[in-house]
């Protein structure tokens, strides 16, 4: 051993728990780090004498690490942990991946064991395997010095899994520490980690709870770290606290973090309580009717309806918020016609909207299908939702995006039933499916049923997902609820329902787009002004001969035509005619594909992406 090496050997190092305590002592008033901290130099790794795989490593770790969880001295199995882990140069994500499903024959001892790793160890694997051991075992006593780790970066995920059984406002700060750089949102941190309660309340009302400054995650851990519930039970409730509450509640039912957050949020149904029986205290505004009809669209059909509701609750906070926003006052909301273009939006969209929640309530029908669309103000698509016995489908099963679109899945036909099975994708993870999954069924008429079956979740990453059984559906039923949904386009505007016509027209007519070597790729409104339509088209020279070179390059194209105020049937129509006459590579814009194979052709590359 050389020189350096042993003195590094023989110098006992300051435990990782240690060294996080000394630098949160050292910040000014009680006050938090933004962003958390970052590990100190790690001890250089031996060389490794045989490169290990994913799969070897985690065995190795299997056999290292389970006997150790039994020893009773507990000083020694730690040391122990250090060494193996050391020789068998495992990393974190090595750790967080096996040492959750590990055996525990002797759970008091695998849990001193945890405290001894999450106090004393030096490295971050042996930490992060205490860390997780800890989140299955962790009791009270251990919530200070999971806090402290939390505030290092690399550990706050696993602290706050632990953290959350055991204190849900503390795992709640930690996550809103190291997560949030939002200037407008450190002061709400900052009086959290004091207990300055007055402070908090001030900071509460104060911040910008729009959905684009806010995420559905973010939303919830304030929530849970500033004890919403709490404050929202208390008498009386300031007007402008309600209507912050009700934001946050409405930011949490968006599926843009994948998993509704709402369904996470263990006082979600006390909140829903206070701010609905509570909401005619607030004033009649554009804002507050959107967020209020926003909690009734997910109250009925979305992932707020699978919360644990007493019998009749629910529907009870739904005859509630009908009242609110079909009486006078509030009506009145939607009839004016303001000269913003997003509040214009909003108007709309509450007009075709505000019935939706309470006329459409569960029939007969095992199956509902119904479109959604939220808020304009929240960016998120429209999505096809069902209830299969009154209960979210997509949510329930899935929960890691919306329905697919209604153009995917009503327009096409895929939901007909016939006798040849067809294998559908419901729903797709707000990423990509080859992110994080999908979720597939198989539609087949079966005589005088129609049979859901063959359920397939892709790569969908989440444990214990529920079973899912073949559904069977009267065939009449559900033919005729099938028509109904792919004829109802009530929930449509103007840009998108000219998307839709014209996604029609090429459908029947797909030569339009061949004729000039382009494909049909899709056709939608854009996502950041949903009054423009936007077709997709590619380009590949010989298509339109059939002698495509299937190798070759290509060019994404994207076309867009703002709503100017014509009759969606018109436009459509006029797009359609101008394809029979003109090269649509003329007036659209190359939006992917072949930048060397653009600059050939003389077409800009978009302005942003560096191909």
């Amino acid at each position: 051993m050389s020189a350096p090496d042993e003195r590094g050997a023989l110098t006992p190092r300051p435990s990782l728990y240690d060294y996080a305590l000394r630098l949160s002592a050292a910040e000014p008033d009680g006050r938090l780090p933004a962003g958390g901290y970052p590990l100190p130099d790690q001890p250089p790794r031996p060389e490794r004498r045989s490169p290990r795989g994913w799969r070897e490593t985690s065995e190795a770790l299997v056999d290292a690490l389970t006997t150790l969880l039994a020893d009773p001295d507990t000083t020694r199995a730690a040391d122990e942990v250090h060494r193996r882990l050391r020789e068998l140069d495992a990393r974190e994500h090595h750790v967080r991946r096996v040492v959750p499903d590990l055996p525990l024959v002797d759970e008091a001892a695998a849990r001193a064991l945890g405290r001894r790793l999450t106090r004393t160890g030096t490295s971050a694997e042996a930490v992060g395997a205490g860390l997780c051991l800890l989140a299955r075992l962790g009791e009270p006593e251990d919530i200070p010095y999971l806090r402290t780790l939390g505030l290092l970066r690399d550990f706050m995920g696993t602290a706050v899994q632990a953290l959350t059984p055991l204190d849900r406002p503390t795992a709640a700060l930690v996550w809103l520490t190291v997560r949030v750089r939002n200037r407008e949102l450190r002061p709400l941190v900052d009086a959290l980690a004091v207990h300055d309660h007055k402070a908090v309340r001030a900071t509460l009302v104060a911040m910008n709870l729009h959905p684009r400054a806010l995420g559905p995650q973010t939303a919830r851990r304030i929530a849970e770290a500033m004890g919403l519930a709490d404050i929202l039970r208390a008498e009386p409730v300031d007007a402008a606290v309600l209507a912050q509450a009700a934001r946050l509640l409405s930011r949490m039912t968006s599926q843009r973090d994948y998993r509704p957050e709402i369904l996470s949020y263990e006082q979600a149904v006390s909140a829903y309580e206070a701010v609905v029986t509570r909401a005619s205290l607030l004033s009649p505004t554009l804002d507050h009717c959107a967020t209020l009809l926003s909690l009734a669209l997910d109250l009925h059909s979305g992932p707020s309806r699978l919360l644990p509701w007493p019998p009749g609750r629910r529907e009870a906070l739904l005859d509630i918020l009908e009242s609110v926003l079909h009486s006078p006052e509030w009506s009145a909301v939607a009839d004016r016609e303001p000269d913003d273009p997003d509040d214009q939006r909003r108007t709309h969209w509450i007009r075709r909207t505000a019935r939706q929640p309470f006329s459409a309530r569960p029939g007969s029908s095992r199956l509902q299908v119904e479109v959604a669309v939220r808020d304009p103000a929240d960016p998120d698509c429209a999505e096809t939702r069902f209830l299969i016995d009154g209960r979210p489908l997509v949510p329930e099963a899935f929960g890691r995006g919306p329905g697919n679109s209604p153009e995917y899945l009503l327009d096409s036909g895929r939901l007909r039933a016939t006798p040849e099975p067809r294998e559908v994708q419901l729903a797709e993870a707000y990423c990509t499916e080859g992110c994080c999954g999908a979720l597939h069924v198989t539609v087949q008429r079966d005589g005088d049923h129609v049979v859901w079956r063959d359920w397939r979740r892709t790569a969908s990453g989440r444990r214990g997902q529920p079973h899912l059984p073949a559904y069977r559906f009267d065939a009449t039923a559900y033919d005729a609820e099938i028509t109904r949904a792919e004829h109802d386009h009530s929930w449509a505007w103007p840009a998108r329902i000219t998307a839709r016509l014209l996604a029609a027209g090429l459908r029947d007519r797909p030569e339009l787009l061949t004729r000039w070597d382009a494909r049909f790729g899709w056709v939608g409104t854009d996502f950041h002004d949903p009054d423009t339509t936007v077709l997709s088209f590619t380009f590949r020279p010989g298509l339109a001969t059939g002698r495509q070179d299937t190798n070759g390059s290509w060019l994404q194209f994207l076309w867009r035509l703002p709503d100017d105020g014509t009759p969606p049937d018109l436009r459509a129509a006029a797009a359609l005619r101008l394809l029979e006459t003109t090269d649509p590579k003329t007036f659209a814009r190359v939006g992917g594909g072949s930048r060397e194979y653009a600059k050939e052709l003389g077409f800009p590359w978009p302005e942003g992406d560096r191909g």
